[in-house]
């Protein structure tokens, strides 16, 4: 069931429209937001995501920390990071990519992604967590083009 789950997931977000897809015995989440949202939405809502296979555009370091927090048991993405391979692996979760990057770049491509930087030192996926959420409240906070 496991395998058909990965399959499942790919095929959504290859389909086109997902930015991230989580499946478990035909069960589904899927999400068209960007980045770590869809993850930290779920996890906020307190979903249930033990088991889940993902698909997400790309992997680095932060959607890792939160897949592993969230105890899915596969992530596939076309993208995925060195630290994101050794992240999901650490936690016993299979992962598969088309390209592996050594970086995730920000979406102005002028650095690291602000995400994975903040997440950059830590192995704990509760502090992760921490992390990421004072990162976006910081982003959010921050006036446009700053």
């Amino acid at each position: 069931m496991a395998m058909h789950d990965i399959e499942q997931a790919k095929a959504l977000l290859r389909a086109g429209g997902h930015t991230c897809a989580l499946c478990r015995g035909g069960v589904t989440y899927t999400s068209t937001a960007r980045g770590i949202a869809p993850m930290l939405e779920l996890i906020s809502a307190s979903t249930d995501l033990t088991g889940f296979s993902a698909a997400d555009k790309v992997v680095g370091k932060a959607p890792a920390m939160l897949f592993a927090l969230a105890r899915v048991r596969a992530v596939y993405a076309p993208v995925m990071t060195e630290a994101a391979i050794q992240t999901l692996t650490r936690y016993g979760i299979e992962a598969s990519y088309d390209r592996i990057v050594p970086i995730i770049q920000n979406r102005a491509g002028t650095g690291r992604c602000p995400m994975d930087e903040a997440v950059s030192a830590l192995d704990d996926p509760g502090q992760a967590l921490e992390a990421i959420r004072r990162k976006v409240q910081l982003l959010a906070a921050q006036p446009p083009h700053a």
